[in-house]
């Protein structure tokens, strides 16, 4: 189980977000039980979020703090498959992740030929596994997509950390987590999210990689 402490650097970093430590946690307690399931987080948000949204599978899908390099056994085969390769010492282990806002020509066909307020929703209902937890991201907490996406993973039985500001809108009210920014502004907020998503991964990835 990941704990996160008062005295952690984040909340010395950014004092404000100290009321949000709990939920802080048991964001990063829902990555790790999501990966010990064997299962995939997808990541939703729009506009400045839908940035985020990428770079936290950025983070997740390769190294970040710590070296992610494969285990002997696992190197041991590729080098027997393919001894000339370097793969050993040239990929790294992920924390599987996908970001529903990458996929244009899905998105964009969806948004086209369908409401385009489920485009995102589409997706958590085509990929969403027993196993899988969704990271949805709105500033206002209030975005349409978003939401529909949450709706769609409540009905799947997907766990959902919300990101969101201000008083978390519909978001908090669907969520089974929410951390919230303690500010009211979009850029603001956005501030705040990037210290919390990068606390989310790099405690995720001590508690799966640090052996």
């Amino acid at each position: 189980m990941i704990r996160i402490y008062e005295s952690d650097e984040l909340f010395k970093d950014f004092p404000k977000l100290l009321p949000q430590r709990e939920n802080i946690e048991k964001g990063a307690n829902m990555m790790l039980d999501c990966y010990n399931a064997g299962g995939k987080i997808l990541i939703c948000g729009n506009g400045g979020s839908a940035a985020d949204s990428d770079h936290i599978v950025g983070e997740l899908m390769k190294g970040f703090l710590l070296s992610r390099r494969m285990g002997e056994a696992e190197a041991e085969k590729f080098n027997a498959l393919f001894p000339k390769e370097d793969f050993p010492n040239s990929l790294q282990r992920g924390i599987p992740a996908v970001a529903l806002t990458t996929t244009a020509a899905l998105n964009t066909a969806f948004a086209n030929d369908e409401k385009g307020e489920y485009v995102f929703a589409q997706s958590v209902y085509s990929l969403a596994r027993k196993g899988d937890m969704l990271i949805a991201i709105s500033t206002s907490g209030n975005s349409k997509s978003v939401c529909l996406a949450v709706k769609v993973a409540k009905v799947l039985g997907i766990p959902v950390l919300a990101l969101s500001g201000r008083d978390g809108g519909e978001l908090i009210k669907l969520a089974d987590t929410t951390v919230l920014a303690p500010a009211n502004e979009t850029y603001k907020i956005q501030q705040y999210h990037l210290p919390v998503y990068h606390k989310l991964c790099i405690e995720a990835e001590k508690a799966v990689f640090g052996k």
